[in-house]
């Protein structure tokens, strides 16, 4: 019984590592995935199919995190902002390590449209009544490809979106 809770707390402080990592959480999965069974000065266990989920679910969730942060209008003017170019290269990263995990991304995909679609109408509204500049930093074709990466189409995006885009 003692071996299993110093098991338990090695992975919860590694789930901790993951869940909260900075800007590339595959990262430390896998970091944690070395340290756990593979570095010498690790505890050297074997991971169940369970355990390893563990960790996973903890990169996962720290991907949809990342995502949706720059998605969020309420985000536009603190430091962790970067933009919907921000979210489109972590929407790639998140789809490869889907892929390469087995994990289905099918329901965040239609969440990540969703918040992309309310960003955009905000964002609109905001620009048209002289709030603020536009904060979208990508081209049109950029947005449209990422749009269409969500399974949208161009005319599921407002009509006057194209013109707060960079050139």
């Amino acid at each position: 019984m003692k071996i299993q809770a110093a098991t338990d707390e090695l992975l919860e402080n590694e789930w901790f590592g993951v869940r909260h990592s900075g800007e590339i959480p595959e990262i430390a999965l896998h970091s944690a995935f070395y340290y756990l069974t593979e570095d010498h000065s690790g505890p050297g266990l074997v991971l169940s199919e369970s355990q390893s989920q563990t960790l996973i679910d903890a990169a996962y969730l720290r991907f949809r995190e990342i995502v949706l942060r720059d998605l969020q209008h309420i985000n536009r003017n603190t430091r962790s902002y970067r933009g919907i170019k921000r979210s489109i290269a972590n929407w790639q990263r998140f789809e490869t390590f889907c892929h390469r995990q087995g994990v289905e991304l099918g329901v965040f995909r239609h969440e990540v449209a969703a918040a992309l679609l309310v960003f955009l109408a905000e964002e609109l509204v905001d620009v048209e009544r002289g709030r603020r500049s536009s904060s979208i930093n990508c081209t049109f074709a950029e947005l449209t490809r990422f749009a269409n990466e969500l399974g949208l189409v161009r005319e599921d995006l407002p009509q006057s979106i194209e013109p707060l885009c960079r050139d």
